[in-house]
Parts: structure tokens; C-alpha cells; sequence
């Protein structure tokens, strides 16, 4: 089904990856990583899916991505000291692994995965260019900046803009314009003043992110694939209200889209919720909303009366120096789903990380998610079927196995080794996952209702 040319003849080590990625991209050797944002680094998840085999359902919008919880909004990056020219600030991260799975599926897909979901096959996931002036959210005048980011390799399949490079290649090396947008820092009204982001952007809901060097492991949750959105284009405000509240509020274009022709209905989303801070910081809670019409309408008749929600919620506690808790709620809904009958996606996950040394943290990650129509979990099975299925294109290379409820367990390591300038951040993150289905046998091409993953990745910044 779909394209399953590999994209090596051989096996290919991970250090071989990255040389072979530096050498064809040198000119970026000089750039540092992006720092992470305080409330909404660039980061995707996803729309649902649409079975292949059923007829006019909604199709799927491509995933999406998203940036870790806390309060604020971007705020000037610590660590290494990146590049910077007429003080705008020049980074450049590449992230490059493998994920086995020993049951060798015929369409090579890791069914439930998405940004991993090139069964045995080595890959760069994403080299990472930024160019970006932070604005700083404590500011006590107007402070004013922007960012720039560009994406090429793999993870681009899932990060497009409906209707910008969406047909460059047809290869699963893909480039997107990640993020496209202008700051600003208001220092009024409210207690911390108010931030503003206007442009194109990583959702600010959930967890997980789109760049990889802030998640615990190499592969992504079911919540951050198929459970929320990956990016708008739009703007939203974030109102620092006090030490403890910050507000969200914001409007766009919808999940994974652009405007004009960029959009595939004609109708706008919004965006909603808040952040507290407690416990002096060690307990945070951001609950977020985006609702709004998100099928094509040439796919689904009225496309612009029927919403799609996206709630989330991430409560993080910091037990101790050493253990930090994380608990995702999510719920997903579309009003039209499959065939004009509604569609749910139900979601927890929890996850641990404890630091064993200050370069060693072990990591943990337990979850459910309950697709109840069979709308929202999905394998891609060609390079171009997410964007076409965004756009209303037939669901060629769309593969879906109706309702179901799947569970999952990874286990990992992230070791972060000191490195000596240009290099800002090197990470290493092994890791062992199961995946279960209480439904339909979806994995190893639909013979199984288990899959095990080994996965390994590398994160190289400058």
C-alpha cells in the first residue's frame, strides 16, 4: 500500500546520519538550538483520521505539534550563548534515529505512531533552522520580536501548512515552514502585562512538542499525534494576570491551515483557557481549548456547521529535585466525524522522569486513548497521504481500523552529555515501547493487536 521505497540501501549507523546531515547542510555548522519557550514553544499534534475504506467520512487534518506546559510566554533563552548577528539570534538543530520493530510490518508503518512510523528505517526527523528575537515577557516597556523556523526531513510529512510547500517533494523528506510570526510584549492592564503572537505557530496545546529536545522520548504519544492539533496560523494574547494566573485568548485559520486557499473550509477557530502556577512553581496546570469547523468542504457537505474540540489539560508537579509527575487529560470531538456521526477521542497519559545523575534522567510514559468511531487513529502509508487528507484529497495510503481503545508503555533514557562550543546540546534517548489495541487488530498491517518498538535518536544542536 503506498510508496514503501526505502530511503537507504543499507543500514545506516546514527553517527553516520548526522555526519552525512552536517556535511549536506555546512553552512549552518555555526547556529545554536533553539531555546524552549515558557508558553508556547514551537512544538504539533494532529488531526483525526478517516478510514480509507469508508465512504466521504471527514478525512483526517495531518497531525500537529505542541509546546511544553507552563506559564508564560517565550521568554529569552538560557544556556549556551547562540549565534547572533544585528542581534537576531541564529540556531540550528538536527535530530536523526530508528525504530525497530522485530515484526517487520508489510507497509512498513508503526501503526499508531507518526513522526517514528518508518518501521527499520534510519532517518533525519527534522533539521531545525531558527532565526528568531525573543521578546522578553518581564519587560517593563514594549518589547517587540519575531520568529522564523524552517524544517526538513521526515517529521515535515505531518508540519505542513495546508497550501504552502505542500508538493515540493514527493519523497518522506519534506520541508515546511514551521513557524512564521511577530511578539510583542505589552507591559500594561494586568500584573505582568500581556504577550501577543501573530503569524503562523506550533499549537500552544499539550504536552509533547514538535522539537524533539523537549520530550522525554524519541517516539510521540497517541494525545500528541491524533488527539490535538499541530500548528495554526492566526494569533493569540497570553495575560499574565498574577504570579499565579495567565490567560489565553486567541483566534485562527484552524488545524494545520493557512488562509485563502489555505484553508480547506471558510470558516475560523478559537482558542481559549489559562495556566496556574502554584506551590511556588512546583505545580502547574494549563488547560487550553481550540474548537472550530476543521473538515474540508469537499469532503464533507456544510463543513462549516460542524465543530471540532480539542480540550487538553497537563497538570506537572515537581516532586523533588530529582522527580518530576506529569498527567495529560485530553478530549477530541467532531461534530461530523464518520459519515455525520460524531466522533470522540478520549485520552490519559501520565509520565515520570527522575534524574539519576545531572547528564542521566529516566523516563516513563503510560497511557490510554479511546478512539470511539474510528475517526482519529490513523497510519499514513505513502509520503503525501497526511496533506492530501487534509486538503480533502481521496484517503489514498490513509489506513484506519475503526473504533478502538489503545493503550501504551515506553521506557527510556535521556543522556545529555557536556559538549565543548559550537555544539549547544547533544542528546541521546533510547527507548523500549509497547503498544496494545483492545479492538480491531491494527499493528504489524492489521494481523496483531500488539507491537513493540525498540527506538533510539539523536538531538544535535549548535
Amino acid at each position: 500500500m503506498g510508496n514503501k521505497k526505502k530511503m537507504f540501501g543499507k543500514p545506516l549507523s546514527l553517527a553516520a546520519l548526522l555526519t552525512a546531515s552536517l556535511a549536506a547542510a555546512p553552512a549552518f555548522a555555526q547556529t545554536a538550538p533553539p531555546a524552549p519557550a515558557t508558553a508556547s514553544a514551537p512544538a504539533a499534534t494532529t488531526a483525526p483520521a478517516a478510514s480509507a475504506t469508508q465512504a466521504a467520512p471527514s478525512t483526517p487534518a495531518a497531525p500537529g505539534t505542541t509546546p511544553a506546559p507552563t506559564a508564560a510566554a517565550p521568554s529569552a533563552p538560557s544556556g549556551p550563548t547562540p549565534l547572533t548577528v544585528y542581534g537576531i539570534q541564529l540556531n540550528a538543530q538536527i535530530d536523526a534515529g530508528v525504530t525497530f520493530n522485530p515484526a517487520g510490518p508489510s507497509d512498513g508503518i508503526n501503526f499508531g505512531h507518526l513522526f517514528t512510523d518508518r518501521a527499520n528505517d534510519p532517518v533525519m526527523n527534522q533539521l531545525l533552522l531558527t532565526a528568531q528575537h525573543p521578546i522578553d515577557p518581564k519587560s517593563k516597556t514594549i518589547d517587540i520580536g519575531f520568529d522564523v523556523q524552517v524544517l526538513y526531513g521526515t517529521d515535515g510529512r505531518y508540519t505542513h501548512y495546508l497550501g504552502e510547500f505542500n508538493y515540493l517533494t514527493s519523497t518522506y523528506y519534506q520541508l515546511t515552514l514551521l513557524t512564521a510570526n511577530v511578539q510583542m510584549h505589552l507591559p500594561y492592564i494586568t500584573q505582568g502585562g500581556i504577550d501577543l503572537k501573530l503569524g503562523q505557530y506550533p499549537t500552544p496545546l499539550g504536552y509533547e512538542t514538535i522539537d524533539p529536545s523537549t520530550n522525554p522520548f524519541y517516539t510521540h504519544s497517541y494525545i500528541f499525534n491524533f488527539g490535538l492539533p499541530f500548528t495554526h496560523t492566526g494569533g493569540y494574547a497570553v495575560a499574565h494576570v498574577s504570579d499565579v494566573l495567565d490567560i489565553y485568548a486567541g483566534g485562527d485559520s484552524g488545524t494545520n491551515t493557512t488562509i485563502g486557499n489555505g484553508d480547506n473550509n471558510s470558516a475560523p477557530a478559537a482558542l481559549g483557557g489559562f495556566n496556574l502556577t502554584l506551590m511556588g512553581g512546583n505545580l502547574t496546570i494549563l488547560a487550553l481549548t481550540h474548537i472550530g469547523p476543521e473538515n474540508p468542504s469537499s469532503v464533507v457537505p456544510g463543513a462549516d456547521g460542524y465543530m471540532r474540540a480539542y480540550n487538553d489539560a497537563v497538570i506537572t508537579y515537581k516532586a523533588s529535585d530529582k522527580l518530576t509527575l506529569t498527567t495529560e487529560l485530553n478530549w477530541a470531538r467532531d461534530a461530523y466525524g464518520v459519515k455525520g456521526s460524531p466522533a470522540n477521542g478520549f485520552g490519559i497519559a501520565g509520565y515520570a522522569s527522575y534524574a539519576l545523575t545531572d547528564k542521566l534522567t529516566l523516563n516513563g510514559r503510560a497511557e490510554v486513548f479511546r478512539d470511539d468511531n474510528g475517526f482519529f487513529v490513523a497510519g499514513y502509508t505513502s509520503s503525501l497521504a497526511a496533506i492530501n487528507a487534509l486538503g480533502g484529497k481521496p484517503a489514498v495510503g490513509v489506513v484506519s481500523y475503526g473504533a478502538n481503545t489503545y493503550t501504551e508503555l515506553t521506557a527510556g533514557l535521556t543522556f545529555k552529555p557536556t559538549m565543548p562550543a559550537p555544539v549547544a546540546n547533544l542528546l541521546f534517548r533510547p527507548e523500549i515501547r509497547w503498544d496494545h489495541a483492545y479492538g480491531p487488530a491494527p499493528f504489524n498491517s492489521g494481523t496483531s493487536n500488539n507491537q513493540v518498538t525498540v527506538a533510539a535518536d539523536m538531538v544535535l544542536g549548535f
